[in-house]
This record gives structure tokens, C-alpha cells and sequence, in this order.
């Protein structure tokens, strides 16, 4: 200790030295020594140091001063409170001081005490005493009207310490707005700016009486119509606090926009600009509450936008074309008689257009209207001749395509079901869109030749938005296009980023357009493209290289005869192929440009391989050594799988033996992507050049293989067993060398419990091909005696592990794969299995196995005319064993599916007469309708249509959801005919029968477009109207199909949330009447029945979140979910999860809501279960605590939301109790931090 106290005291003697370099040296080293953690300073040093420190702020050296000032940041943090305010009162007094550069140095080191103050608990009272003694000096120094430099001084240091400690500052609040609102009439205009930033760091934390009262006295001055410079201060104020405060201007709006409407009509084009900046800012932050003023903000920006008095827009020239150079011309004569530095009107008109632009991000909803409205206005505005305002106008339209674009193909996660009725619902956009197409073409493709590199930058942007908002919309006007391309590519002034863009958007334009297109303008297009390949700067080469690949196939599609529809791709050929060359043999180059030559000469070998006869074989070896270099590998595994595959049946020969040996070690190293492609590259040689193929060649691949059949990866498994099946037809005998240790990997996973769709696929083809090939010891019986071995023992395991029932399902599919490739085998197959199901002895596993097997082989070939199997499958539906019961109901299923005549009115019969047996029956009913083509099943529709409904009424839950699944399922066989009979049902039927027919619905609906959709789009509402059924368990069933559509099929249920919604969120609330008491025993236990259905609610309202949030009122919506918040375990977990997914689609309302929200997560987060509680009871609440946490974690990541103080408050109560923090830290930490798809709940 005494060692610190003795070398600081050395410094702080040094620092006394009359030598500058002496004090700047001793005072460095101290601004060291602070920066170690390990620093302790004792009272007497810290005293000295901080008296020295605010004596060097006064030192005649400059750079001593700035040290000086950067020693402050590390000292708040080692000394006690007391040194803190004597260093603040010091800089206080100072600030004011008449010496400016006293002055200056005293406010950059009060901004550097407050930038170091702390936020944790520990501190906050050292930090609330030293924020008191700085505010009420500074509030002092505000009022000194005689010197503007101290006020601007205090204003900014106090917008910094509102920034950061509004919290501290609580209580000095109303007594800095009484100081800030007297500035805003100040004289100077910095003071009145400042003044205004200020308040804006004050808005968002201050309490809502304050809020109030700050619009209000801004009204009130407003009103009494002030001269124009104040009027500008006050609404760029307005405009100010809205962006701050965000939604706390909405309780306002009704009294606001009609005065600031008003001043837009005032001749001053500056406070017309800020009153379309206080509109934007309504809009982004206001959404809801703005929608009553939509039409007068959006009619005010329309009228402004072409605000250009001083400047008369010659409609003519827009017609001519030629009038171009005239208009050049004209400019320069004119730019003598008039200067447009004088000319604001720009300004009005760029403050309007990015209004706009808020107005068409904010409001999707109203996109159909904006295209009528807002588009004609946008395109003639192209015209603009203010390059920064030109380039704002881009940028709106820019953003309008996106809209329409997020509006077409909504939603990622309903990418699999953007049904026809999507496309159909946002069609009338794209229409209109569409139409407008030659306009937008007709107003850009001049400017894409004038001489400003951000107009063009704009163009080419706007242009890529439309080519992938309207794909192929460009064809018709690429003529129009190319010459601006063409120009950009070549104009010598042309900046490096400008040609990026213009490569860019021209390899998005070949991505999005037929190759006929461009096949008439290759003359032109070529030359440019290939100049860019030989540019200096590599990521010009990158980006030619892309578009020169494109070329290659607009050449010569892929699938085309050169001489089809008589274009010649042969002049273009030589001068592709020579820059390609030699960007390809070139090895000092970018990563990012030799693997762009490869692919691009992959290209040209593919697709004219045969214009470039001998040079393909140089090539071909180029290829071979880029695959044996670490860096460019993958790229060359990939190339060559193109080569390989090509039309033009290139000769291969001359590098397969080496590629195969490369190739066969890529199988071994441990990178993913690589060994897939290597797969698919060994698939496509083996498919494509078998007769190259020596087996010899073979061995470096076929040992490597065995090893990849395993269940740890089954993409690796599936792309594996398909190159094995390619083996098996190509080279059996190269098969035969691994069969057995291949056989043993694939039989494996044949009985893994995760096989299933493309994998289980690909082992059946392989299994065809094995059986196919004849080789010894891999013949039927082989196969199949290896297949089911496993199974013919009591205890059923591989390995030691029990089966799982999936690798039942998977070995049944198996056999009968083997049965179809050997018909001849299959009538001895079947009897023998008929055997294994009657043996007495055999054991269960045996017999679940032999029916199965039957069930996938009668699907395959019919076994109607085999009475004895219909016999030994009714008595195995009749066992006793449930496991037998069920694999023959599956059984029975999958035959009538393979002899629907035979086996279905069979089926239909028994399910009448045996009542017993019926739930397995329909079962076997629900497979037939699931699996049979319509066209077969419509003759039997009505009988099973009759016998459904005859049981509609089941007593018994289970049964009830299978008939429903089966009715569904028919529904889909003949939805025109079917569909209405199922609405008829809905008013005859009992409870019990409605319910049945709402679940028949939900099946209807599928996440893959359906013939069905249409007329479900239409009819869906009727279903819906169940919501206010009477019956509480008609509600629920209708609550889970509502969800089923808005999960699958989105576009069924949006133009119905307006109706549905009010139902909806009425079941969210708790009901008394539906809670009752239950005495069991001794004990009372309280049972809620309206829970289930409740809990249906609120899945709806998660499943509305991700695909219709733009039909939703979030406001709204929020209400429920706190609600929820309260509620039992199941909805607070649902809710928990619903608010974290809220804080990050839309942050603004959740703000709005925030004080709220926080209660009842903080009840969670604090609550303890009591001593004696059960285990589950801890596990329970330990799971709602982690859960809550995640969501406090959502709402933290939140910008700014630590402005509320409630939520400062609570973020310190986290960060200061031990057991919270840990919480808080496992959810940040352990689980991701972001709320990613792990976060997302299984809802399918």
C-alpha cells in the first residue's frame, strides 16, 4: 500500500516540475496507473491526486490539459464520494468561468465524470449525489442570458447526463423543464437547438403529468401564432420529442396535427420541412393513433413533393428524347442569372417524400390504396432536378417494391403453403404493379445515362427491387435497359462502386429473365462484361465473373441445340473463353475471384464444351489441380459435378483416374459441405461415365463409403446410399468387394428409429438395385432373412437396444421394395408371413412385423383374391395383445389401399357391425382415404360418407377425431360437392356432431396448395361462426382449426380477423363460472374447464404473431397477453414466450405498454414455492422463472427501454440479487441470448 502512496506522491511532485515534458510524463504515467484494477489509493492520496489533477486543467500546455481530462474517466471509479464532488464542483465553477479555455476544458471533463459515473446499485447513490450537485449548477448556468457560451455548454453537458442517468435525475425533472422551456425563445439559434436536444433526452424518462405538460405549453405558444423563427423552433420540437418519446405524442395527436397542418400553409420553406419531419415522425412512432389523419398527411406530402416554385419542369422535354444536350445546354447559360443557394424548396420536397416513405413502411395494410395514390406521384417525380432529393425518391419507391414484395410472398414460415390463395389475395398489388412497369422503365433508363453517379447508383437499385418484386416484368423493356448498363460498365469517369452496381443488377436481370432476351443484344452486352473480367480491382472481376457465367447459359441454354430458335453462340466463344482462361491459370489472385474463374469456366465447358474443342482437356487439368488445393477444393468438387453431368457428354477420361483418388480422400476429412458435394460429384460421374470407369479407379472411393452409412448424419447416409445405388447399376462388381460391410451399415440404420422420408427412400432403391444385381450372398432370401432377423427373438434388439416402432415400419416398407422387384418371390413371401402371424409361438415382435410386411406388400400388389389373409387379419385385430391389434388395423389399411374393390366395402361392413372393433377400423379407414388416388375412391365416397357420419356422434373423444380426420380427408376427394354438405351439417347436428364436423375442417386444411382452397377461402367464415357456439368444447375445436389455418394457410383466415378476433380474445379471459371445487378426500382441489380452451386462445394468438401480424392491433393484442401474464402455468409459459417474440417485431408498441408488462414478470421472477412443496412444484416454478427471464432478456434488447424507470428498476434488482443474475445469465449465455427458432414453439 505505502509503495502506491510513495511512487503517486513521486508523480504528482513531477507533475509540479516547471518542464512540460516533465508534467505531461508524470502525468501519463498516473493515467496509467489509475487503468489497473489492482489500484487502491488512501484517503490522503486520493485527496492530492484529484486537487492536482483540477490544478493541471489550468495548465498553459495544452496537451498536459488533455491528459489531465482523460485522468478524470479512471479516477471516478478508485475514489470515495466526497473527491467526486469536490471534482465536480471544481469543473462546475470553472465551466463558468470568463476564460474560454478554462471553460472548454472544464466541460470535457465534467462530460468524461458523467460518461464514468456508475449505473449498478452499488454506486447509484455516489452517482444521485454527484447528478443533484451538477444539475442545480447547471440550471444555474442556464440562466445566465448574458453569456451564450455557457449556455450552450450547460445544455450539452445536460442532454449528455439525461442520455445516460435520466433515472438518477427523477426528482430534478419538472425543475429542468421550467429551465429547458424559457430557452426555446432564446435569441441565439444554437441555444434554441441545443434547448430542443435537451428536451428530447428528457421526454423519454420523464413521467407522463410532465409529458403533458411540455405538449401542452408547446400547443399554447403554437396558438398564439409566434413569428416564423419561433414557430420553426417549436415544431421542430415537436417533432423532436415524438422521435424521442415515441408513443406518449399519441394521446396528443388529435390536438397536434391540426396545427401543424396549419403551418404548412405559412410561405417558409424551413418550417415546412419540419413539419413534414413532425409528421414522419407521428407516422414511424404513432402508427395506430395516425390513422385517422392518413388522407390529409398523405394528400399535404403529395402537394409538396413537387414543391418547386423557382423552377418550371418543360413537359415536353420529357417526351423527347433527344432533348437531353439541349437542357445541358440551357443550364449552363441560366446558371449566371440565377443561384440556387437561395432556393430551399428542396427541402420541402425531400421532407415530404420521406414522409411518404414512412407512411409505405408503416402501413402495409393500406399498400393496394398507395399504389393508386402514391405511385403515379413517386414515378413523376423521377423528373427531380435535385440530386439529393432525386436519390430520396428512389428510395421511396424502393421501398414500396419491398413492401409489395414482403406483401406477395409473405412470411417465411408459410414459404411451403404460399398457396394459391396468397398469390391470389395480394395479386391485385403485383397487377397494378405490373402496369405501371413501362412507366418506371420509361422514366429510368435516360437517367441511367446522365453523368451523376447517385442517380444511377439510385436506378440501378430500384430497378434490382423491381426485378426481384416481378420477376421477368423487365422482358419486354431490356432494350430500353442495356445501353445504360453498357454505358455504366464503360464510361471511363465511372467510379468503381458505380460499376459493382451495375454488375450487380445485371446479373439480377439474367437471374430473372428468359435467356431470349438478351440473345439479340449479346453483340453489345459481351465486350463491357469481358473488359470488367480484365479490370485491376478484383471485386469488379468477382462480379463480371458472375455475369459472364450467366452469359454462358443465355448462349446456350442448357437443354437446347445450338441452332435452336438460330442463335449462334460461336463468335462470342473465343473471347469468353480467353479472359476466363486467364483469370483461371492466374494463382496470385482474390479467393473470392478464382473460385468465380472456376465456376464460370465449369460454365463455359458445360455448356460449349464443343465450340472449344481441344482446349477443354487443358482445362480439365487446370480443374484437376485446383481439386487438389485445400483453398479451392469445394469449388472445384462442384464444377466438376456440372462438367460431368453436361449434355455435351464431355470426355472425361483423361483426369478421372487422379479425380476419383482426390475425390475418394474429401470422403475422410471431417468438413460437411465438402463431403456432400464429393457425394453428389461421385453420383453424377458413376451416372454419367461409366464407361471411363475402371474398377481399379474405384478402390480409393469404395473404401471410404462403409463409413458414411450411419444414423449420426442421415443427409451424409442418404446422399451415400444413393451413390451406392448408382454403384450397384453401374459397376456391381465393384459393389460386391464392400457389400457385406455396406449391408451391415444400411441395415443398421434400417432399424434406427430415426430413418425416415428421403433417406428410408434412397435405401429402398438400393435394396431394388441389390436384389437386382444377382450377386451371391445378396440375393431375396438373403436380404430378407437379414432384414427381419432381429425381430424373430422374444426379446426383439439390435445391438442390445430395443426396436423402436419406427424400424417396424421401416423394415415392412423394405420388404415390400423387395417383393416389387422380385414378383416371382413375392407369393412365397406372402404365405410365409401368414404363417409367422398364426404360429402360436412366435413371438409378438414376429407377428407385429409379419403384419406390417403384408399391409406394405398388399399395397404394392393386390392380395385380393387371397381370402386366407382377410381371415388372418380379422382374428389378429381381434387379439388380445394391443401392439398385434394395431400393426393389423395398419395392415388391413395399407391392402385396401392396393385393392380398394376387394377389401373397402369389406371394411366398411365391419366397422357397422363390430363396435368394439371400431376405433382400429377406422384407423385402417383413415389409411384407405389418406392413400388411394380420388380417382378410384370416388365411387365408394358416399357409403363411407353415410357410415362416417353414423358415427359422428361418439360418445368416446378418440373416435370422434378419427371420424373428423376421415371426413376431412374425403372432403379433399371432392371438395365442390363435399365441402357444402359439410356446412349443412353444422346446423343440424348435436354439440357433439358440430364439434366433429369443425375438426373435419381443420384436415382439410393443408400446408400444400390445394384444389380445396378456393372454395375454403369462401366458406371458412361459416365454420368460424362455431367460436360462439354455445357449447365450450365446440369453441376449443374451433379454436384449434382457426390456428391450424392461420398456421398452414394464412390467407384463409386475414380477411376475417376483423370478425374473429373479438371471439378470440373473449375465450383469453378467465371465467368464474367454469371453475369448480372438487373434494378428493380430506382435500380440496380447484378445477378450472375453461382452461383447455383458454389455452387454444392464446396458441391462436402466438400462431397470429408470425403470420398475420399486420392484420393484428398490437395495442390490443397486448391487453390479452397481460392478462395471460397472470394467468396459470401452461399460458403464462405460452405468454412468456409470446411477449419475447413481441419485443422484437414490434419494439415501439411494447414500450408503450411497458410499466404494465413488468409487474407481473417481476411477480414471477421474485416468487418462491413454499418450504413443504413437491418436487414438481420447484421444477415447476424454476421453469417459470427461466422462462420470465427470457422474456425480461427480450425487452432488454430492446433499445433505449431502460429509459422507463420501471424497467431500470427492475434490470438493477436482476443485476444486484444473486439468484436472478445467475438466471439471467444461464438464459443470455447458456441458451443463445436471442430469442432464434429454438425460442419458437412447435405449433404444427
Amino acid at each position: 500500500m505505502s509503495s502506491v502512496s510513495y511512487h503517486i506522491s513521486n508523480l504528482l511532485e513531477k507533475m509540479t516540475s516547471t518542464d512540460k515534458d516533465f508534467r505531461f510524463m508524470a502525468t501519463n504515467d498516473l493515467m496509467l496507473e489509475l487503468q489497473k484494477d489492482s489500484i487502491k489509493l488512501d484517503e490522503d492520496s486520493e485527496r492530492k491526486v484529484v486537487s492536482m489533477l483540477l490544478k493541471l486543467l489550468e495548465d498553459k500546455n495544452g496537451e498536459v490539459q488533455n491528459l489531465a481530462v482523460r485522468c478524470l474517466a479512471p479516477l471516478v471509479s478508485k475514489v470515495k464520494e466526497p473527491q467526486v464532488e469536490t471534482m465536480v464542483d471544481t469543473l462546475c465553477s470553472n465551466m463558468m468561468s470568463d476564460k474560454e479555455p478554462l471553460r472548454d476544458i472544464s466541460s470535457m471533463g465534467l462530460k468524461t465524470v458523467i460518461a464514468e459515473l456508475p449505473l449498478s446499485s452499488s454506486g447509484l447513490t455516489l452517482t444521485a449525489g454527484v447528478c443533484k450537485k451538477i444539475t442545480s449548477q447547471l440550471i444555474g448556468a442556464m440562466g445566465k442570458q448574458e453569456d451564450v457560451s455557457v449556455q450552450l455548454e450547460a445544455l450539452d453537458i445536460l442532454s449528455d447526463m439525461l442520455g445516460r442517468l435520466s433515472g438518477a435525475l427523477v426528482g430534478f425533472h419538472s425543475s429542468l423543464l421550467s429551465s429547458l422551456l424559457p430557452q426555446l425563445t432564446s435569441s441565439r439559434m444554437a441555444v434554441r437547438k441545443r434547448s430542443i436536444l435537451a428536451l428530447g433526452q428528457l421526454v423519454p424518462c420523464c413521467s407522463p403529468s410532465l409529458f403533458s405538460q411540455l405538449t401542452e405549453h408547446l400547443l399554447t405558444e403554437l396558438s398564439k401564432a409566434p413569428p416564423t423563427s419561433m414557430t420553426r423552433t417549436y415544431i421542430q420540437c415537436l417533432a423532436t420529442i415524438s422521435r424521442q418519446g415515441g408513443h406518449r405524442v399519441g394521446e396528443h395527436l388529435e390536438k397536434l396535427i391540426p396545427m401543424v397542418v396549419k403551418f404548412t400553409g405559412v410561405e417558409d420553406d424551413e418550417l415546412r420541412e419540419y413539419c413534414f419531419q413532425a409528421f414522419e415522425a407521428f407516422i414511424r412512432r404513432c402508427p395506430k393513433e395516425m390513422s385517422p389523419h392518413v388522407a390529409t398527411v398523405t394528400q399535404l406530402c403529395l402537394k409538396f413533393m413537387t414543391f418547386d416554385p423557382n423552377y418550371n419542369y418543360d413537359e415536353d422535354e420529357i417526351e423527347d428524347e433527344d432533348s437531353m444536350d439541349i437542357e445541358d445546354d440551357l443550364d449552363e447559360e441560366s446558371d449566371d442569372e440565377y443561384s440556387d443557394d437561395d432556393d430551399m424548396s428542396w427541402k420541402v420536397r425531400r421532407s415530404s417524400i420521406k414522409c411518404l416513405e414512412a407512411l409505405i413502411s408503416t402501413r402495409r395494410d393500406l399498400l393496394l390504396s398507395f399504389y393508386s395514390s402514391i405511385c403515379p406521384a413517386l414515378l413523376a417525380r423521377f423528373k427531380e432536378r435535385e440530386e439529393n432529393v432525386r436519390a430520396d425518391v428512389f428510395a421511396a419507391f424502393s421501398t414500396l417494391l419491398r413492401q409489395t414484395r414482403a406483401g406477395s410472398s409473405h412470411h417465411g414460415n408459410i414459404m411451403a403453403g404460399s398457396d394459391s390463395g396468397v398469390s391470389r389475395e395480394e395479386e391485385p398489388v403485383v397487377a397494378m404493379l405490373k402496369t405501371q412497369v413501362p412507366v418506371i422503365v420509361k422514366a429510368l433508363h435516360r437517367q441511367l445515362k446522365e453523368k451523376s453517379i447517385k442517380s444511377r447508383q439510385g436506378c440501378f437499385c430500384l430497378l434490382t427491387e423491381l426485378a426481384h418484386t416481378v420477376p421477368g416484368a423487365l422482358e419486354q423493356h431490356i432494350p430500353a435497359l442495356i445501353p445504360g448498363i453498357v454505358f455504366s460498365l464503360t464510361d471511363k469517369s465511372t467510379s468503381s462502386t458505380m460499376r459493382i452496381d451495375a454488375l450487380s443488377f445485371f446479373h439480377v436481370l439474367l437471374l430473372t429473365h428468359p435467356p431470349q432476351a438478351f440473345q439479340p443484344h449479346m453483340q453489345v452486352l459481351l465486350p463491357p462484361v469481358v473488359a470488367c473480367v480484365e479490370d485491376t480491382f478484383y471485386k469488379i472481376t468477382s462480379e463480371a465473373l458472375l455475369v459472364t457465367q450467366q452469359l454462358v447459359r443465355v448462349m446456350r441454354p442448357q437443354g437446347q441445340n445450338a441452332t435452336v430458335e438460330g442463335f449462334d453462340p460461336k463468335p462470342f466463344v473465343k473471347e469468353v473463353f480467353s479472359v476466363t482462361l486467364k483469370r483461371l491459370k492466374a494463382t496470385d489472385i482474390d479467393q473470392e475471384v478464382k473460385e468465380r474463374a472456376i465456376s464460370c469456366m465449369g460454365h463455359m465447358v458445360c455448356h460449349l464444351g464443343d465450340h472449344l474443342g481441344s482446349e477443354v482437356q487443358g482445362v480439365l487439368a487446370i480443374l484437376l489441380e485446383r481439386l487438389k488445393n485445400e483453398i479451392t477444393r469445394l469449388t472445384a468438387v462442384r464444377t466438376i459435378t456440372l462438367v460431368s453431368a453436361s449434355p455435351l457428354k464431355i470426355d472425361l477420361s483423361s483426369i478421372l483416374p487422379d479425380a476419383l483418388s482426390v475425390l475418394g480422400s474429401f470422403l475422410r476429412k471431417n468438413q460437411r459441405a465438402l463431403k456432400l458435394c464429393t457425394l453428389a460429384c461421385l453420383t453424377a460421374l458413376l451416372s454419367h461415365h461409366t464407361a471411363s470407369i475402371k474398377p481399379a479407379a474405384l478402390e480409393p472411393v469404395l473404401s471410404e463409403l462403409p463409413a458414411l452409412v450411419d444414423e449420426s448424419d442421415m443427409h451424409v447416409s442418404q446422399v451415400s446410399v444413393s451413390l451406392l445405388t448408382c454403384l450397384a447399376k453401374a459397376c456391381p462388381s465393384s459393389l460386391a468387394k464392400i457389400s457385406s460391410s455396406v449391408l451391415s451399415g444400411v441395415l443398421r440404420l434400417v432399424h434406427s428409429p430415426l430413418l425416415q422420408g428421403g433417406a428410408l427412400s434412397a435405401i429402398l432403391d438400393f435394396l431394388q438395385a441389390l436384389v437386382l444385381t444377382k450377386t451371391s450372398n445378396m440375393g431375396f432370401s438373403q436380404l430378407l432373412k437379414a432384414l427381419m432377423a432381429p425381430f424373430q427373438s422374444s426379446q426383439c434388439s439390435v445391438d442390445g437396444s430395443i426396436l423402436h416402432r419406427q424400424s417396424f415400419l421401416s423394415v415392412a416398407r423394405c420388404v415390400a421394395a423387395l417383393c416389387s422387384s422380385c414378383p416371382k418371390e413375392t407369393p412365397g413371401t406372402v404365405t410365409s408371413l401368414l404363417q409367422e402371424v398364426k404360429k402360436p409361438g412366435s413371438p409378438e415382435s414376429a407377428r407385429v412385423l409379419a403384419l406390417l410386411c403384408l399391409g406394405e406388400v398388399g399395397r404394392n400388389s393386390s392380395l385380393g383374391g387371397n381370402k386366407e389373409v382377410q381371415g388372418v387379419i380379422l382374428e389378429a385385430i381381434s387379439s388380445t395383445n394391443e401392439e398385434v391389434k394395431t400393426a393389423a388395423s395398419c395392415a388391413l389399411g395399407s391392402m385396401a389401399v392396393g385393392s380398394l374393390n376387394d377389401y373397402l366395402p369389406f371394411l366398411l361392413k365391419e366397422i357397422s357391425s363390430q363396435p368394439r372393433r371400431q376405433y382400429l377400423l377406422l384407423h385402417s379407414l383413415k389409411e384407405v382415404i389418406s392413400a388411394s388416388p380420388a380417382s378410384s375412391l370416388s365411387s365408394h365416397v358416399e357409403s363411407i360418407w353415410s357410415l362416417l357420419f353414423q358415427h359422428c356422434e361418439c360418445q368416446e373423444e378418440g373416435t370422434r377425431n378419427l371420424v373428423a380426420e376421415c371426413l376431412g380427408k374425403l372432403t379433399l376427394v371432392n371438395a365442390e360437392q363435399l365441402l357444402p354438405r359439410l356446412k349443412q351439417q353444422l346446423k343440424a347436428g348435436s354439440p357433439l356432431a358440430r364439434s366433429t364436423v369443425v375438426t373435419a375442417v381443420k384436415f382439410t386444411i393443408i400446408d400444400q396448395p390445394a384444389p380445396i382452397d378456393l372454395l375454403l377461402k369462401d366458406c371458412i367464415g361459416d365454420f368460424l361462426k362455431t367460436l360462439q357456439d354455445n357449447d365450450i368444447n365446440v369453441r376449443r375445436v374451433a379454436l384449434v382449426m382457426f390456428n391450424s389455418a392461420a398456421h398452414n394457410k394464412p390467407s384463409l383466415i386475414r380477411g376475417l380477423l376483423a370478425t374473429v378476433l373479438p371471439h378470440l380474445y373473449k375465450e383469453t379471459q378467465i371465467r368464474k363460472d367454469l371453475i369448480r371445487e372438487v373434494e378428493m378426500g380430506p382435500f380440496k382441489h380447484t378445477v378450472d374447464d375453461g382452461l383447455d380452451v383458454r389455452k387454444a386462445a392464446f396458441e391462436c394468438m402466438y400462431t397470429l404473431l408470425d403470420s398475420c401480424l399486420e392484420g393484428l392491433d398490437v395495442l390490443q393484442f397486448l391487453d390479452h397477453v397481460e392478462e395471460g401474464l397472470k394467468d396459470h402455468y401452461d399460458i403464462r409459459m405460452l405468454t412468456f414466450l409470446m411477449l419475447a417474440r413481441l419485443a422484437s417485431l414490434c419494439p415501439a408498441a411494447v414500450l408503450q405498454r411497458l410499466d404494465r408488462l413488468i409487474e407481473p414478470l417481476k411477480a414471477t421472477c421474485t416468487t418462491k414455492v413454499k418450504a413443504g412443496s413437491v418436487k414438481q412444484e420447484f421444477e415447476k416454478q424454476e421453469e417459470l422463472r427461466r422462462s420470465a427471464m427470457r422474456a425480461v432478456a427480450a425487452l432488454l434488447a430492446i433499445p433505449e427501454v431502460e429509459r422507463s424507470p420501471s424497467m431500470a428498476d427492475f434490470a438493477n434488482q436482476i443485476r444486484t440479487n444473486a439468484d436472478m443474475a445467475s438466471i439471467y445469465q444461464s438464459v443470455q449465455g447458456g441458451e443463445g441470448g436471442g430469442f432464434g427458432p429454438a425460442e419458437s414453439m412447435d405449433i404444427s
